[in-house]
This record gives C-alpha cells, structure tokens and sequence, in this order.
C-alpha cells in the first residue's frame, strides 16, 4: 500500500488547515474541550454545521449531486484528521452520517428533495430509534409496529438509548410492519415527525449526571407511507448499510493520538509523588507508550480501508474491527487520564455546559473537571453502535471464517 499522499493531497490539506485556522472559534475549540459527553451540545455542534455548509464542507461523506463535497476518500480522511487535530467539536451524526447517506442511496427523488436541504442547513435536527429494551444487540428481535392504513403508518412501541431526541425534529426509526416472515424480513424504515401528540420523550441521564439519550414512546403516534424509505421489509438491509456507516464511518485515530499527545504532555509535569513526574514512573509510561501503539496500529487499519475506499471497493467487516478497537483504546485513554491526574479527576460537577461564562471554577484544571464525566460516559463505548461481542462475531464469521 502507497502510503505516500500526493501533491494535490497535500495541497488540499494546507487549504483544510487554513480554513480551520480561520474560521474555526476558539469559544467553539473551548466548548468541545470542556464537553464530557459522547457529543457535543447543539448550540456548539450546529454552529461548527453551519459554518461547514456555508463552506460547502458539512457533507463530504454525501454524493456530489446530493450535496457532497466529491472529495476523494484519501481528502475525506485528512479533513477529518486536521479536525480533530484543530479541536472542532464532532457534529452530530444523526443526520449527516446516519439518515443522510441512508436517503441518498435509498430515497426517491421527491424524498431527496425534501429532506436532504434541510439537513444540510441544520433546520432538521434527526435522531435514530433502533434500540428497544430487550432489543439492543440483537436488533432483529425489535417489537415496535406499525400498521398502515389508507395511506398512514401508525406506530405503537418503544426505543430507548435514543440520542438528542430531546432535541430533535425527526426520528428514523426501524419498525416492524410483519411478524409473518422471518424476523429481518418483517422490518420497515420510517421517518416520524416527533413533534405530534403520540411521541412521547423521557430522558436518562447517565452515570456523569448527562443528559444525551432518552427512552422515546410511540402511542398510536402517525406518519405518512411518503415518509417510508425503500420498500416494506427493506428495513434490515437499509440498517446494514447504516450500521457499517456508524461504525466505520469516521477515523477514530487522530482524535485518539492527539489525546495521548496531551496526557503525555501533562505527564512531564504532573508530580508522581515517588519520583518525579508522571513519565518518569515506568508502569505508567509504559502503558501510555502501548496506548500510542495500538492507536498508531489502528490508524494504519483505517489508511488500509482508506486504499480500499479509493479503489471504489466496500470497507465491509473491517468497520467492525475499527469499531472494536477504536472503543477499547479511548476507554484505556480514559482510565489513564484519571490515574496521571489524581485526586483533581475525582471531581464531577453537575451543572452544564461546563463551558461559557456560567461554568464552574475546575479543582485543578479544565481537564480534571472533566476527566471522570468522559470516563463514566464512554464505558459505554464498548456498547453503543453494536457491542464488542456483536463486533467480535461479525470479525469471526466474516474475516476469519469461523
């Protein structure tokens, strides 16, 4: 694999470099550094969105006629990376990364046209109703209907672990519309308004004290067959091709290797109360030092799927082992972040945002205040988007052959 990038790639990396130095807001850099939750708040996120769509930059994983950028995936990867070098908060992924590519490649024209404008703005901000309780891991077992009748789905059922729905103007949600047929097959795709009468959203907070999912109920809540995308019984094939979206979608090294950059940079100054800093204590540095080579190993993965991409071939099953070990090495990350600072990490303010002029004062530093929020909310990284075991059995069956 040529692991050399071209002179065109370069160039374009220079020009995504002086974009962000540009028109990238510190307060936005500040609000992404201080956030402890899996995403950022919309008053950050959909900020950062709408400087990226004047720019023509909010959708690069979209096809050129639909709104992309039609960039290469060689572009894609280093627009990512300078990102998450420069600090820019994450958008949220529920329309851009999720339902956005699931309507380009399975909407109608008139679907297209109606739903994809109005992502790419952030007027519509989406959230996703997969998960149900006693459904998670095994999706196909979900048990919310939907009944169509004169040219209207009604929707009965729950979800739950759904993302900003307390923020969001439409769920896509799968449904089950046949309990005749084998259970993937009986699986529809719906689009739902949530501002109506029969959704009803209670939120979860998590064990930091966030409030990022909720659980969402369904009481004869009503959408119209125009807002099914693809065919009933499409549904399971259309989640393939979303999942494998959410899990490899996005390059997990550089935001790892620029998280290790910084422990190992407070790690020359933080006492270790034995002999001198942080780095000089052999367990720890070794560690961090493992850290940084599985971190640099997976880059080396994504850069394989990179070639692949650019070859106009599917990353397949490889997503999974990126989904797999991006998750372990962040959670690995975040125990390290709390032993190199000690006491200070013990800290877990509730108020939010912990950014702005109503922030709290940190013990410590801003990443101590921080430090056990990012730890409790990413243990469920080995969960969300399919757990490690969902990922492990798909690697088996799929790469290895077992």
């Amino acid at each position: 694999m040529d692991m050399t990038f071209s002179p065109e790639d370069i160039a374009f990396r220079d020009e995504v470099r002086e974009f962000l130095a540009t028109k990238l807001p510190d307060r936005l850099r500040d609000g992404a550094r201080r956030t402890p939750g899996v995403f950022v708040e919309p008053d950050i996120g959909m900020e950062w969105h709408r400087i990226l769509n004047d720019k023509g930059w909010v959708a690069p994983h979209w096809p050129k006629e639909d709104g992309g950028t039609g960039w290469t995936p060689t572009q894609k990867f280093l627009f990512e990376k300078e990102c998450a070098l420069a600090g820019a908060p994450s958008l949220a992924i529920l329309g851009l990364r999720l339902v956005g590519p699931v309507i380009c490649a399975f909407g109608t024209p008139e679907q297209k046209a109606r739903f994809l404008p109005k992502i790419l703005s952030g007027e519509d901000y989406w959230c996703q109703g997969y998960s149900e309780p006693g459904s998670g891991s095994d999706l196909a077992s979900l048990k919310t209907s939907a009944r169509l009748e004169d040219g209207e789905y009604t929707v009965n059922g729950s979800k739950i672990w759904t993302t900003h729905a307390h923020h969001a103007d439409w769920i896509f949600a799968l449904v089950r519309t046949d309990t005749t047929v084998k259970k993937q097959a009986g699986i529809t795709f719906l689009l739902l308004e949530m501002d109506q009468p029969g959704i009803e959203v209670t939120p979860i907070h998590s064990m930091s004290g966030d409030h990022e999912v909720n659980a969402v109920f369904f009481s004869d809540a009503k959408t119209s067959v125009e807002n099914r995308i693809g065919e009933e019984g499409q549904g399971w094939a259309i989640a393939k091709f979303l999942l494998e979206n959410e899990r490899g979608g996005s390059c997990y090294a550089p935001r790892l290797l620029q998280s290790i950059d910084k422990l190992e940079a407070i790690a020359r100054e933080q006492p270790s109360g034995v002999n001198g800093a942080m780095l000089h204590d052999a367990r720890f540095r070794d560690r961090l030092a493992r850290a940084r080579l599985e971190a640099e190993a997976l880059e080396f993965t994504e850069l394989r799927i990179l070639a692949e991409l650019a070859k106009g071939r599917s990353p397949g099953p490889q997503t999974s082992l990126v989904k797999l070990l991006g998750s372990n090495i962040g959670q690995e990350i975040d125990t390290l972040r709390l032993e190199l600072l000690g006491p200070d990490a013990l800290q877990l303010p509730l108020e939010r945002p912990l950014y702005g002029n109503e922030a709290p004062e940190p013990v410590g530093s801003e990443m101590a205040q921080t430090a056990m929020g990012r730890y409790l909310n990413n243990r469920a990284a080995t969960i969300f988007g399919g757990s490690d075991e969902v990922q492990k059995n798909i690697i088996a069956k799929t790469v290895l052959g077992l």
